[in-house]
């Protein structure tokens, strides 16, 4: 495993660097998440970010619509998380992890409770595509992992 707790160790494996404060999505957040940009996204390369959280932060559900293509991929970087779609077991995320989400799924991915972790997010390509954020992952669901 490679649950990692002490900021300054995780910082040292956290290779695409941690970035700024994730203010554009906190609300979808239930702690502090941080957000460093890959790609020129806005000049039209593919978005890459290297989505941090802290232990025990995590997203809410979303779904990443699209008529056609679409949905997300996450190579997991540094630390431990955890990934889950909508009435499906929750995966265990570590270095190396490749998590694969076709668009319409609703899902949600964050930081084990006793880990930092980062992934990088890679938004994939569609026709007609929209992210929609859904209800908080509740603490009973989360603390039952």
């Amino acid at each position: 495993m490679s649950k990692i707790l002490n900021k300054q160790e995780f910082d040292k494996a956290n290779k695409f660097g941690q970035g700024a404060f994730n203010a554009g999505f906190a609300q979808y957040f239930n702690k502090e998440s941080y957000l460093n940009p890959l790609s020129d996204f806005k000049n039209g390369e593919l978005p890459l970010f290297n989505v941090t959280f802290e232990p025990g932060c995590r997203n809410n559900y979303h779904i990443h619509h699209a008529k056609k293509g679409g949905g997300q991929v996450l190579i997991c970087t540094a630390g431990s998380g955890w990934y889950q779609e909508e009435g499906e077991d929750a995966v265990s995320l570590e270095e190396g992890s490749v998590v694969v989400i076709p668009a319409n799924v609703k899902h949600w991915h964050g930081a084990k409770k006793d880990s930092w972790f980062s992934h990088i997010a890679i938004e994939v390509p569609g026709e007609e595509t929209s992210t929609e954020w859904c209800e908080p992952v509740s603490d009973e669901e989360y603390e039952s992992l």
